[in-house]
């Protein structure tokens, strides 16, 4: 009566969703690794040096604006003697706020890439595969008919599943990538503040906060998809142990899923989380 076993059939069907998951998973680790300036093959990069130009020559305008107003707020206060360190310090500010908007692409590409190190490293680590054992495969091969044509209709569910949370990690990668170049050239009018007082260079601290916080969310990316595929090939839990084949499967299927969607929502919220962890 083998041919009334689907046990085998739904040990393919695993195989099959376990290697497309795999795929995407590889997939995310080699966008997670690239910097913006090799993305697509460079093509949207282009666009964004295109309208770089632009938004350096507003910033360069918005400095002497800034400067003006923070000098004037600074020269004004009764409590602030105009001393030689108080001019240097104006001074300072207006140098680096001209250095970091003329150059601000620059040193944004100096943390793309140590991003996409950090990134390439964990992946060198011997990144973990989902797979499924030997023991929990001979249990999906022996299962009776009946128990083995339920737990192919949830099975099909759950591979359902599996293959939205692949297709929803690729997509999450892409929006990162859209995020960055989105707010690169606003780098040059946010830097420009910074030759204004310390309240109105304040701009400039949270524009930098949010722009690390989206460079380094690929590393937590990385470290929810590595550690989220070592929680599934960890077995399956000791208390069912004395439990039936069957039972074993469902349970197996059902935690396999559950942590891969756990994996979409880490993906998901890695920018929180990285600007949570990192104070930013």
């Amino acid at each position: 009566m083998d041919f009334f076993n689907l046990g085998g059939v739904l040990y393919d069907l695993l195989i099959a969703v376990f290697n497309f998951y795999n795929s995407q998973v590889s997939l995310v680790f080699e966008l997670l690794g690239q910097s913006p300036e090799t993305f697509k093959g460079g093509g949207p990069w282009k666009v964004i040096e295109g309208v770089e130009p632009v938004f350096v020559a507003v910033g360069s305008s918005l400095v002497v604006l800034f400067f003006v107003t923070g000098f004037c707020s600074e020269s004004v206060d009764i409590k602030e003697e105009m001393r030689f360190e108080t001019i240097l310090r104006i001074l300072m500010r207006l140098g680096i706020a001209e250095y970091m908007v003329a150059n601000n692409v620059t040193v944004m590409k100096a943390f793309f890439q140590s991003a996409g190190n950090l990134v390439g490293l964990l992946s060198e680590g011997g990144r973990v595969k989902l797979k499924i054992e030997k023991e929990q495969a001979e249990v999906i091969k022996g299962l009776g008919f009946g128990e083995s044509l339920v737990m192919l209709v949830l099975g099909s569910l759950l591979s359902v599943v599996i293959i939205v949370c692949g297709f929803f990690l690729v997509y999450t990668v892409y929006m990162r990538f859209i995020k960055l170049m989105v707010i690169v050239p606003l780098g040059a009018v946010a830097f420009s503040t910074i030759g204004g007082n310390h309240m109105v260079a304040n701009t400039a601290v949270t524009y930098s906060r949010y722009f690390l916080s989206v460079c380094f969310e690929a590393v937590v990316m990385a470290l929810a998809i590595i550690t989220s595929n070592a929680f599934i090939n960890a077995g399956l839990p000791s208390f069912t142990a004395d439990y039936a084949g069957w039972t074993k499967t469902l349970f197996y299927l059902c935690e396999m899923t559950f942590t891969i969607a756990l994996t979409v929502g880490s993906v998901k919220g890695a920018q929180s989380l990285s600007g949570k962890a990192l104070g930013l």
